[in-house]
C-alpha cells in the first residue's frame, strides 16, 4: 500500500517556548522530509505492506497488532534536528487490501500547539 500523509495548519515555526519548529516522518530513529512549522502544508509518502494482516515498512513501528507511524516534531539549530514531541498515526485505523491510502491530519491542536500523541478524528480524515 501506498501511504500519503497530509499536514495542514501547521502550528508556525515558533510556538510556545520552542523556535525553529519542524516536523517529519520517522523512520527508524531519524526524522525523513523534514518541514519547516510555517509551511502551507506538508506530505510524505511511505510505502506500507501487510504480510498476514501485520504491517511493516520503513517507518512503520511498534509492536505486532500495534503499528503505527510517527510523525516527529522539532527544533532545528544549525542543521541539527532536537526532537520534542511526536504524533502517533495508527495503521490498524487504514483500511485493508487497499492500494493507496491518504490521511488528512490538523498538524495544529486545540491549545495551538505542534499535534502529539495518537491522531484520531476529527483531526484526523482518512480516505
Amino acid at each position: 500500500m501506498r501511504l500519503v500523509i497530509r499536514g495542514h495548519h501547521l502550528p508556525g515555526r515558533n510556538c510556545g517556548a520552542y523556535e525553529g519548529i519542524h516536523v517529519g516522518l520517522q523512520v527508524g530513529r531519524e526524522p525523513v522530509g523534514l518541514v519547516p512549522g510555517d509551511a502551507d502544508g506538508a506530505e510524505w509518502v511511505t510505502a506500507v505492506r501487510t504480510d498476514d494482516g501485520d504491517f511493516r515498512g520503513p517507518a512503520v513501528h511498534g509492536r505486532k497488532g500495534e503499528r503505527f507511524i510517527y510523525l516527529t516534531w522539532g527544533t532545528v539549530t544549525d542543521g541539527s534536528f532536537s526532537m520534542f514531541r511526536r504524533a502517533k498515526l495508527m495503521l490498524g485505523d487504514l483500511p485493508v487490501g487497499a492500494e493507496e491510502v491518504t490521511v488528512d491530519i490538523d498538524l495544529t491542536d486545540e491549545a495551538g500547539m505542534p499535534r502529539c500523541a495518537r491522531l484520531d478524528a476529527p483531526a484526523v480524515r482518512i480516505g
